[in-house]
């Protein structure tokens, strides 16, 4: 480790707020699916910003449209119309078969978007009595870090001394069609869930679980809200995860990817009447459609499908789960994905995902543990059949490796 990268995390660690523990490693450039620390190491990226860069780093046709938009027009606020706006309006929506389209930043704004947008929507719509709306969460889940969002997570770590939080969520688990009928009432107004919960592990429910949900929230007129910020986009190896079951959510989220790793770009896309609540003054966002996040987010879209990333995560996703399946490991007690979003879980004594991951990152891949002892892959979709080939060398030999 070069001294320039001493001064780096020396640095980060005397200003910084220590709200994350970094893998060692100071990066400082990327293409495709590489990227290169300040010493010249080069690695293999198995997290894409945790699928926020799946068309890959610096995407040259994205960077294009970006440099392009950055010399011509970036803000305007929303007090004015731009030029970009409407094009990504009608492309995100012919992309995603959406009626209504509401730009944001990040993906936790989208998800608190969302979830303002719905109670309006139970209030003025349905016809709940004000104050009385209920919206239904997964246990495990991840949506953000936002008060509003942390206040119905079931993570002690992101809750403790945050509190007091907004009432009005009702938790039951992931993956369980009965526990949802069970939890609605007649002040239910949505339930918002992930179509897999990814900070959760990659955690895949069982088959037909969100046929019997798109089911129950029809019949019960509750909207159901897909979070496909990490999952939509090509990353499962569909453009969005729920065409894995050939349904459709009222309101679905998308953001990370929708940049391809450029820009803070998020949307909340709906199918109905919920977005159509929404009158001027009562939510916005300063750069929320902004010329430059437009630009960028068309081109993202535009290469995502021109250049078949989504084909080739389904295909290269078959190839890598199947090649960790292969690996015979005392150490493995499950690997499961759909596309390329993937996970090794470990067992409890075979030690801590992370010295796994340091144990990776000094055989040239980035990954990064979540939850103790899964491993999470994820790389860029323009990964290819020998970059997959060459990762599963590298997993294979840290998986059988000897820490004691």
């Amino acid at each position: 480790m070069g001294s320039s990268v001493i001064d780096f995390l020396a640095t980060e660690r005397r200003l910084g707020t220590h709200n994350y523990e970094p893998i060692g490693v100071v990066l400082s450039r990327g293409e495709g699916v590489w990227v290169w620390d300040s010493d010249g190491n080069r690695y293999l990226d198995c997290l894409s910003a945790y699928s926020a860069v799946s068309q890959g780093h610096c995407h040259p046709k994205i960077l294009a449209a970006m440099v392009e938009q950055a010399h011509r027009l970036t803000l305007t606020s929303r007090a004015f119309h731009n030029d970009q706006l409407a094009p990504f309006y009608e492309e995100i929506a012919a992309l995603t078969g959406s009626h209504k389209v509401l730009p944001m930043n990040s993906g936790a704004e989208a998800v608190e978007s969302a979830i303002k947008s719905v109670r309006k929507w139970g209030y003025e719509v349905k016809g709940v009595p004000d104050g009385q709306a209920e919206i239904i969460v997964c246990a495990d889940n991840f949506h953000g870090r936002t008060l509003g969002v942390v206040g119905f997570s079931t993570d002690p770590e992101t809750r403790k001394h945050f509190g007091p939080f907004a009432p009005g969520f009702k938790i039951i688990p992931f993956g369980d069609a009965a526990a949802l009928e069970a939890a609605i009432t007649q002040h239910t107004v949505a339930f918002l869930v992930e179509p897999i919960q990814g900070e959760a592990g990659v955690i895949i429910p069982p088959a037909g679980y969100f046929t019997k949900v798109r089911e129950l929230c029809t019949a019960n007129n509750v909207m159901l809200v897909l979070d496909e910020i990490q999952t939509g986009l090509g990353r499962t190896g569909k453009l969005l995860a729920e065409q894995h079951e050939g349904i459709e959510a009222d309101v679905t989220l998308l953001g990370k990817a929708l940049s391809g790793g450029f820009y803070p770009v998020s949307a909340v896309l709906s199918n109905n009447e919920v977005l159509g609540t929404l009158k001027p003054g009562q939510h916005g966002s300063t750069f929320g459609g902004n010329p430059l996040a437009c630009a960028v987010a068309r081109a993202a879209m535009r290469v995502l499908v021109e250049e078949g990333m989504i084909e080739n995560a389904a295909r290269q996703g078959a190839r890598f789960l199947e090649g960790l399946k292969d690996i015979r490991a005392n150490t493995i007690r499950d690997v499961r994905g759909r596309g390329l979003m993937l996970a090794v879980e470990l067992h409890p004594e075979a030690g801590r995902a992370r010295r796994y991951c340091e144990a990776l990152q000094a055989k040239g891949i980035l990954a990064k543990d979540t939850h103790e002892h899964t491993i999470r892959i994820a790389p860029p979709l323009v990964i290819t059949s020998d970059q997959v080939d060459w990762a599963l060398e590298r997993f294979a030999t840290t998986l059988t490796q000897d820490f004691s």
